[in-house]
């Protein structure tokens, strides 16, 4: 059985991971810890874990919670996990999943275009990006794993079939987020009177996940000039992402072909569904799967792609422990086969 820690789970992506590893049937042992909530009850933070769990969150340093444990979750916020991560190395847990936007990239000059100057960038090279859908399998051994931003998981599964079309440019993908995309912290943005009944663009040409998606685009085209554009959007909801790609086509597909590319490229990932008709957010809400549907125009040119996830759990959590299963050699699904709550 496994020992494992999540460092920094006040947050909601600290309390998803709480809510899926407390029920895993591989994990013996878990600690949690937070600065600001240590020698509180976990479940005065995370209510839903009342029944899991009586255990408080843990003060202790991360070194020292992190030695002996089987797989260390980094749920902190952006900036927090470079700071730690020597120490945590240092303590040798058997693998570290990082949750923040850290160790997304690779290239420190991407980074630094996206967020700012890097505290380790010696250590980017050492980080695998986990896009657990993709990789698969091939994230088996990998002991530092980066886990995707939740836009850029329903970003990625939108573009990834896509790699060997001939696209007449750069795909544009329109996405809706929920308020618990914004972090636990209150801000004006979050706040339910300018949430509620309303919706608005933000981070407008910038936004930081674009980071992370083109790095991965342009390995993907085999082009260092790949380009697509993420349009982010605040809508009045609390959970899950709505992301609609649109692109354009130098030649004509055959009719279902673009369907097609879809069924192949994700044949065989227990989490991405493939339908025959647009998602709906409701139905992926609270669980680890991604709904996808592509649709192409009567001429074959035009295609529209729509992907609906969960931001804290295929987005976060949920695909943080589907890394984890594939880099120990579990079962993909353990832990994660768990349906979502209808209506919500």
């Amino acid at each position: 059985m496994l020992k494992v820690a999540i460092i920094g789970a006040g947050g909601y992506v600290g309390g998803e991971l709480l809510r899926i590893l407390a029920q895993h049937p591989d994990v013996g042992e878990w600690i949690a810890t937070s600065r600001s909530k240590a020698g509180t009850p976990i479940a005065a933070t995370h209510p839903a874990l009342a029944p899991l769990t009586g255990a408080t969150f843990s003060g202790d340093d991360p070194g020292v919670v992190s030695r002996g444990c089987d797989v260390v979750f980094l749920a902190l916020e952006h900036g927090e996990s470079s700071r730690m991560a020597r120490t945590l190395f240092d303590a040798r847990p058997g693998a570290v999943i990082d949750l923040s936007a850290d160790f997304r990239t690779s290239d420190p000059a991407l980074y630094r275009s996206h967020y700012g100057e890097h505290a380790a960038p010696d250590l980017l090279g050492r980080f695998t990006y986990a896009l657990a859908d993709v990789l698969g399998d091939r994230l088996r051994g990998k002991t530092a794993l980066a886990a995707p931003g939740c836009f850029a998981t329903a970003a990625q599964l939108a573009l990834y079939p896509l790699a060997t079309a001939d696209l007449a440019g750069p795909p544009a993908m329109f996405a809706i987020t929920g308020s618990s995309g914004a972090g636990a912290q209150p801000r004006p943005t979050t706040h339910h009177p300018m949430r509620a009944h309303n919706l608005f663009a933000y981070s407008v040409l910038s936004h930081r996940h674009e980071g992370e998606i083109l790095e991965r685009w342009r390995q993907w085209t085999g082009r260092s000039d790949a380009a697509a554009r993420l349009m982010t959007h605040s809508g009045p909801f609390v959970r899950g992402i709505h992301l609609t790609l649109y692109a354009r086509l130098r030649r004509a597909a055959a009719s279902g072909e673009v369907g097609r590319w879809y069924r192949d490229a994700f044949a065989g990932r227990p989490f991405v569904r493939v339908l025959d008709q647009p998602p709906e957010l409701t139905h992926v809400v609270g669980t680890n799967y991604a709904q996808v549907y592509a649709a192409q125009s009567a001429d074959g040119i035009e295609l529209q792609v729509m992907v609906a996830i969960d931001n804290l759990v295929k987005g976060a959590g949920g695909q943080a422990v589907q890394a984890m299963n594939l880099a120990l050699g579990l079962g993909e699904e353990r832990g994660l086969r768990f349906a979502g709550v209808y209506p919500c």
